[in-house]
C-alpha cells in the first residue's frame, strides 16, 4: 500500500475536521471518494482509524497516532522541497570564500553582515591566503569564490568581476606633525621611514606602494617589516614608521595611528577589488553573494579622521 501526500493530506484534514463532508469540501474532492480513500486505507493497514458517528468520525488511538506522523511527514517533505528549491536557487547551502587579508577588515564584514541578513540559511566558509594561492584554490575546486586585488595573473577558464576601486592613504603616527593637515600629498612623505612588506608578503600592495612612491619621485626607505597589515600599522602606532594602506583600514581602529587621504590621480593610489571564480557553471550561491557584493564595497564613512 502506497502512502501517497494526496492520501496523507486526506488523513489529516479529515483528523482536523472530524466530518466527511467539510473535509471533502476543504479537499475539493466529493465525500465518497473521500469515505472510499479512507476504508482503503484502514483495510491495507488492519487498522480502524476513525470511528464513524451519526453526525461525523471520531480518531481513534490509533487513528490519532497515524494523524500525528502523517503530518509531521507532510512537514518533512515540503521542507525538503523547499530546501531544495532554496539551495538550487543559491539561498541556502554553502559556499566557501577565499580572500586576502587586506579585504578582511572593511568589504568582508560588511559582506557577512548582508548575508547574513538576506541569505539567512548560507553559510560561509572563510578562508585567507595570498592571491596567487586562491587563484590555485579556485582551479583546483577548493574555493568556489576569491575576493582579490587586481591584477592578478592565471586566470584564464576564470571569471573575474571587477566589484570596485579603492584608494591607498597614508597612515602615520598619531603625533606626527602631518597630521595636522587634512589630506597629504605623497610626495611629503618623501624623507620619512615606511613600513613595508616583508619581501613575498602582500606582494599586490608591495607593488603598488614602490610604484606610487615613484610615480612620485622617490623610493621609500623601510623603517620596518612586516608579512601582514596589522604588523605594518603597529610599527606605525609605534611612532616609528609611516605608511600606505587601502583606505578599508580604517575600520580597525588601532590606537595611535592617524589616517590621510592622498590627493593627485596617480593611478597607482587607487587598487582594483575583484570577485574570482570558475566560469564552468558556478554553484547558484555564488551569484547571490555576487550581487550582494554589488552594494558592499563603498568604505563606511569619511576617508580622513576627524
Amino acid at each position: 500500500m502506497e502512502l501517497t501526500q494526496r492520501l496523507l493530506e486526506q488523513v489529516v484534514v479529515l483528523a482536523e475536521e472530524q466530518h466527511f463532508g467539510r473535509a471533502a469540501e476543504r479537499l475539493a474532492i466529493r465525500q465518497p471518494p473521500l469515505s472510499q480513500a479512507i476504508q482503503r486505507l484502514e483495510r491495507g493497514l488492519g487498522v480502524t482509524l476513525f470511528d464513524r458517528l451519526p453526525r461525523g468520525v471520531r480518531l481513534t488511538p490509533a487513528g490519532r497516532a497515524f494523524a500525528e506522523d502523517a503530518r509531521r511527514l507532510l512537514d518533512a517533505q515540503a521542507a525538503a522541497v523547499d530546501r531544495a528549491r532554496r539551495i538550487a536557487a543559491g539561498h541556502e547551502g554553502e559556499l566557501r570564500l577565499g580572500f586576502i587579508s587586506s579585504l578582511g577588515y572593511g568589504l568582508l564584514p560588511r559582506l557577512l553582515r548582508r548575508t547574513h541578513a538576506e541569505l539567512p540559511g548560507l553559510r560561509l566558509h572563510l578562508g585567507q591566503h595570498p592571491s596567487a594561492e586562491l587563484i590555485d584554490r579556485l582551479r583546483a575546486g577548493a574555493v568556489d569564490l576569491a575576493l582579490v586585488r587586481l591584477p592578478v595573473t592565471g586566470t584564464d577558464r576564470l571569471t573575474v568581476r571587477r566589484i570596485g576601486v579603492e584608494r591607498l592613504v597614508a597612515v602615520l603616527p598619531e603625533e606626527h606633525p602631518l597630521t595636522a593637515a587634512p589630506c597629504l600629498d605623497l610626495r611629503e612623505l618623501a624623507e620619512e621611514p615606511f613600513a613595508l612588506p616583508k619581501p613575498g608578503a602582500l606582494p599586490g600592495l608591495s607593488e603598488q606602494i614602490a610604484l606610487a612612491c615613484a610615480q612620485a619621485g622617490f623610493t621609500p626607505r623601510p623603517g620596518g617589516r612586516a608579512d601582514d597589515l596589522p604588523g605594518l600599522l603597529s610599527h606605525v602606532a609605534a611612532g616609528l614608521c609611516v605608511a600606505l594602506a587601502p583606505e578599508q583600514i580604517r575600520t580597525l581602529g588601532i590606537p595611535g595611528v592617524v589616517h590621510r587621504p592622498l590627493h593627485g590621480d596617480s593611478p597607482y593610489l587607487e587598487t582594483a577589488v575583484a570577485a574570482v571564480h570558475r566560469a564552468d557553471g558556478p554553484d547558484a550561491a555564488v551569484h547571490q553573494v555576487l550581487k550582494l557584493l554589488d552594494d558592499c564595497h563603498a568604505p563606511d564613512g569619511p576617508a580622513a579622521d576627524a
